[in-house]
């Protein structure tokens, strides 16, 4: 259990006696309190931040659902490999380390020693008409997530994000989302990496057939998960969960990254505390599921690409909430009046 030494009206105070007017940081403010509260300090730091994107590959893509072949998956797989996707670009612009892991890519990528090997199988099953993965590879996946966040955590690092790539996500992100939060899947669905309206009600008809043959699969977290999660998206799920059991801050990505947390937050209410969603999504079910989490995102830049992108552009507002609380004067410090009291 945790217990907190810092209390809650010791962050506030430090905050509210910084030479500004109350609040006058907006969201900054929150967000400094809430690295405060997570690290129990009233001089938080910011060390060897680290994200970590998970691959895999969607058996549902077979079934004419995404704008993109399901062999784009290993393609920028090799891409990441070679550092010329956008998630390479914003880790090395902000010093952020960058893991890349593949969690069940269709696709033998050799050894390389610029990807780890955490293959659980050479993708999902079709969810159409069958689970995606068994109990056990969807338990091997949780598994396997955490153990990663704690290889991280051991060089240090205290605050990490999760990214993704997996031709099929945001249909298997939105029937989870719709199972778990009981919202019919048209609220949920939205069109991914570039579907057209007729593509769009193909992959909803698709995703509803889906839900009416698992109708009778339990709604318990893990079982929704394993009929019809991919094996990224249970890495990440157990990866949240392990990077706020060791106390570590949590950036949550866009749609994906938000669903993971989702069946994260089902499993282990405690991972509310660390999580910080970073970008709102394009993609229609994000603004619902924030919505229902209510939670309020950094960044809406209409982005929706995925690869923990979101993290990467968000991590220097938590450099800056941090720099204010640690640096910027107090009245006191700075001999500056405070306002007036009436």
């Amino acid at each position: 259990m945790y217990t907190a030494t810092i209390t809650k009206q010791e962050i506030q105070a430090k905050i509210d006696l910084k030479t500004k007017p109350l609040g006058a940081l907006g969201a900054l403010e929150k967000l400094a309190f809430q690295i405060a509260s997570v690290q129990d300090t009233l001089s938080p730091q910011l060390v060897s931040p680290h994200i970590i994107v998970f691959a895999a590959s969607h058996g549902i893509a077979s079934e004419g659902v995404s704008a993109y072949p399901s062999e784009v998956t290993p393609q920028m797989v090799l891409n990441f490999i070679g550092g010329g996707a956008a998630i390479n670009v914003f880790t090395r612009q902000h010093g952020i380390g960058l893991l890349l892991v593949d969690a069940g890519v269709d696709y033998d990528f050799g050894k390389n020693e610029k990807l780890v090997d955490a293959k659980v199988g050479f993708g999902t099953k079709s969810f159409l008409q069958q689970p995606a993965m068994t109990g056990a590879e969807c338990r091997q996946s949780l598994e396997k997530g955490a153990e990663l966040v704690r290889q991280v955590q051991e060089t240090g690092c205290n605050v990490i994000g999760f990214g993704e790539m997996g031709i099929g996500n945001t249909s298997s992100a939105s029937v989870i989302m719709s199972r778990l939060l009981d919202r019919p899947i048209s609220e949920c669905a939205g069109k991914g990496t570039g579907l057209d309206d007729d593509q769009l009600a193909k992959k909803i008809a698709v995703l509803t057939q889906a839900l009416e043959y698992h109708q009778n699969t339990g709604n318990d977290p893990e079982s929704v998960l394993a009929t019809f999660g991919g094996f990224e998206i249970a890495m990440m799920c157990g990866a949240m969960r392990e990077a706020a059991r060791l106390g570590m801050l949590v950036l949550v990505d866009g749609f994906i990254a938000s669903v993971s947390y989702l069946v994260a937050l089902k499993m282990d209410p405690g991972v509310q505390r660390n999580a910080v969603f970073c970008h709102q999504s394009n993609e229609k079910g994000h603004r619902l599921l924030l919505e229902s989490l209510e939670s309020e995102a950094l960044l809406k830049l209409d982005m929706r690409l995925g690869e923990g992108t979101g993290c990467a552009l968000a991590y220097p507002l938590l450099q800056s909430a941090v720099a204010f609380l640690n640096e910027m004067a107090s009245f006191e410090s700075a001999g500056v009046s405070q306002k007036a009291e009436n």
